[in-house]
C-alpha cells in the first residue's frame, strides 16, 4: 500500500519522463505546508538556472510573517521565478508540477509566471 507521498513522487516520475523527451528547460515546484519552492532546471537535469521560495529572506519580509502558505505568496513566487529565468536567458520550460494537482497553490505560481512572460 502506498501512502500520499509515495503516490506522489510515482506520479512525478512519469511527468519527468515525458519532459525529458522535451530536451526543455522544465520549471519544477515543490509545495509544503508553510512554504513553496520552484526551481528553472536545465534541459540535461545537471544544473539548477534559477530558483525562488517563499523561504527567502526578502520574498518573507514582502510577505509578511507566516504568509508562505497561501496563493498571494505562490503567485508571488511565479512572478519571481519568471524574472530569475529569463535573466538566466530561458524563455520556454516544460511545468513539473512533481505529482501535485493543478490546483490552488500550485495553480497560482503557473499563472503568474506565464503572465510575467515564461512560455509553457
Amino acid at each position: 500500500m502506498l501512502n500520499r507521498k509515495d503516490q506522489r513522487l510515482r506520479r512525478s516520475k512519469q511527468t519527468r519522463a515525458r519532459i525529458a523527451l522535451q530536451n526543455v528547460a522544465r520549471l519544477t515546484v515543490f509545495r509544503s505546508n508553510l512554504h513553496i519552492y520552484a526551481s528553472v532546471i536545465s534541459d540535461d537535469g545537471q544544473r539548477v538556472l534559477a530558483s525562488a521560495s517563499t523561504a527567502e529572506k526578502d520574498v518573507r519580509e514582502a510577505l509578511g510573517a507566516g504568509k508562505g502558505g497561501n496563493a498571494a505568496a505562490a503567485a508571488f513566487v511565479g512572478k519571481r521565478i519568471a524574472e530569475k529565468a529569463k535573466a538566466a536567458g530561458v524563455e520556454k520550460v516544460a511545468f513539473d508540477r512533481a505529482g501535485f494537482a493543478y490546483h490552488g497553490r500550485v495553480k497560482a505560481l503557473a499563472e503568474a509566471a506565464r503572465e510575467a512572460g515564461l512560455q509553457f
